[in-house]
């Protein structure tokens, strides 16, 4: 078994979007190849009401899929083919937008104000690009939620995981989205698929992720022995935290323990031509979608 080095931690950078909503961007908008095939991550996690009720009015996706889990608070959306229906806690929903959609997004607060969740953008591969649109509404009771001997807890969204099989199906990037939580003190290995890229989003709590490409810090104990154990980085609320290849991942929870994502995928490696929520292969394709919306083509 291989550990997967620590190739980056970095922050999740504050961002306005849609109609003016506060939130974190993990990464998106530049060179997000070494998270292909994904594009995109952002976390609208708010509890000022201000900071998130313009929404996201109408607009535009073609090339990609988009999953929204909702955490807290209810998502209302609507789209271009006559779709309505809301997400609420624990609630997951995959959009392929395929040749194309007009759709929009608008957060309600819980009682408390509070609206947390995630976005994450997957590419199509170009011969996916403009596939008919589809969704796939998943409830909180369809996800299964696996507890492990130690107290740790995994809610497997897509892909397989210890024997349980997430409720999103038939996605281009064969994804692994898991939420995990790991007890205070705890120490977990978690695999993954040696060919994926993947990244891991704290979002409660704090931990340390082992770095098997650190330098191994090398101490005498009171018996003289040498402790050779591998340099840990610590991480806590916002921190992405991006691995390279290897068939696990290591988690150590501090002492409030720690809960994360962590999501991986096959990359697709094609060029990738971006406009917004519009992502195809080259310039010209872009060029045409354009064209589309303005002549009132666009969806087909």
């Amino acid at each position: 078994m291989s550990i997967r080095a620590v190739k980056q931690i970095s922050q999740a950078t504050p961002t306005l979007e849609g109609a003016g909503v506060h939130l974190h961007r993990g990464f998106g908008f530049g060179k997000t190849s070494e998270f292909d095939p994904f594009l995109l991550f952002d976390d609208f996690r708010n509890e000022r009401p201000a900071d998130y009720l313009a929404g996201f009015p109408w607009h535009p996706h073609r090339g990609i899929e988009t999953i929204t889990y909702v955490l807290a608070g209810t998502v209302e959306h609507g789209d271009s083919l006559g779709n309505r229906g809301a997400m609420n806690a624990g609630d997951v929903q995959w959009m392929t937008a395929g040749s194309g959609i007009l759709h929009q997004e608008m957060p309600t607060g819980d009682a408390d104000g509070r609206m947390h969740g995630f976005q994450l953008w997957a590419n199509l591969p170009r011969s996916l690009k403009m596939t008919s649109p589809r969704y796939q509404d998943v409830k909180a009771k369809d996800i299964a939620e696996i507890t492990d001997d130690d107290g740790t807890k995994v809610r497997v969204v897509c892909g397989e995981f210890w024997g349980a099989r997430g409720p999103v199906d038939g996605i281009a990037a064969d994804p692994t989205y898991l939420d995990i939580s790991v007890p205070p003190g705890k120490r977990k290995v978690l695999p993954v698929s040696m060919e994926r890229h993947a990244f891991a989003y704290v979002f409660a709590g704090s931990g340390s992720f082992r770095d098997a490409s650190a330098p191994r810090a090398v101490l005498t104990d009171m018996t003289g022995e040498l402790d050779e154990t591998p340099v840990l980085t610590t991480t806590g609320n916002r921190s992405l935290v991006l691995v390279d290849r290897g068939d696990e991942v290591v988690v150590q929870a501090g002492e409030e323990g720690i809960r994360f994502l962590l999501v991986s995928g096959k990359p697709i490696e094609e060029p990738v031509a971006w406009y917004g929520p519009i992502v195809m292969n080259t310039q010209a394709e872009l060029q045409v979608a354009m064209n589309e919306l303005r002549q009132g083509t666009f969806i087909k």
